[in-house]
């Protein structure tokens, strides 16, 4: 159970850094390294998420709050 909690955290800083090295390729308006390849980075990272946030609570390694009402 940690062990999942460890890799999406892992993952969340993981696009936070793309997403910053991304912005300094657009100020810098630098052509060498495209900025689609940190936002596609992003995107995929996001997607891993999901589906490792879905499979943990399809297998009960986590259990998401109940609901309010």
């Amino acid at each position: 159970m940690l062990a999942v909690k460890i890799i999406i955290g892992g993952l969340l800083l993981f696009m936070i850094v793309n997403l910053f090295f991304a912005m300094k390729v657009m100020l810098k308006n630098d052509q060498s390294v495209p900025m689609s390849r940190f936002i596609g980075r992003r995107v995929l990272a996001s997607a891993v998420i999901v589906i490792l946030m879905l499979l943990a609570i399809a297998t009960g390694l986590i259990t998401p709050n109940p609901r309010p009402y």
